[in-house]
């Protein structure tokens, strides 16, 4: 279920110190309830490698389109990335934010810094640089559960054009897929990663490290 941005904003998060000048984007609930502990969990359901190949033919084909756009316009290559057309978020981090989150490896992200209740990383390609951020909150009834957040920074009118344009694809047909997908492994009790992972998360924001 998607979120007002309030929801994320009015949290006493540590990446609203680190990321002041990211907008956010998208807010979205998620049905993984669970107990305390079990972010890392949610991380390795998020980046278990099956999206978008368990997605209906409709979001498959979105993705593919955006891989040839990507490819022909040169949106994703490795010096619009990190490191090259923008710093990581990690030169931004305090002391005790820096030692590298364990876990999957959530390629093309780089993951960015983890607590008990916070998971981030980040991506940039020649559109946007963006920020995912999983929070595990409490659900009003005794446990936990997810919820995600996406920040973006545009690159110029370029990437917020193409934000705008993407916007109804990722909010109506990818996002949907992509959280049914993972909340009903959560039910499962699968969500240990099956194979390499996969650019899941942001739809248009692929890009390489």
């Amino acid at each position: 279920m998607r979120l007002p941005d309030a929801v994320h904003t009015s949290s006493p998060w540590r990446i609203h110190a680190i990321a002041p000048d990211f907008a956010v984007e998208d807010v979205w609930a998620l049905a993984t309830p669970g107990g305390t502990d079990e972010l890392p969990r949610l991380v390795e359901a998020m980046f278990d490698g099956r999206f978008p190949d368990d997605a209906p033919l409709v979001v498959r084909a979105l993705w593919s389109a955006r891989e040839r756009i990507g490819a022909a316009l040169g949106w994703d290559r490795p010096d619009d990335g990190l490191g090259a057309r923008v710093p990581s978020l990690r030169e931004r981090l305090p002391a005790d934010l820096r030692p590298r989150p364990g876990g999957p490896d959530p390629a093309p992200f780089t993951p960015l810094y983890a607590t008990d209740d916070e998971w981030v990383a980040e991506i940039a390609n020649r559109t946007v640089h963006a920020v995912l951020h999983l929070g595990w909150v409490p659900d009003g009834d005794g446990g936990h559960t997810g919820r995600m957040a996406v920040l973006v920074r545009p690159n110029g009118r370029l990437g917020a054009a193409y934000l705008a344009a993407i916007a109804p694809f990722r909010h109506l047909l990818v996002y949907p897929a992509m959280l049914r997908g993972i909340e009903r492994r959560w039910r499962a009790g699968d969500a240990a990663p099956q194979r390499p992972s996969s650019p899941s998360m942001l739809f248009v924001f692929r890009s390489t490290r």
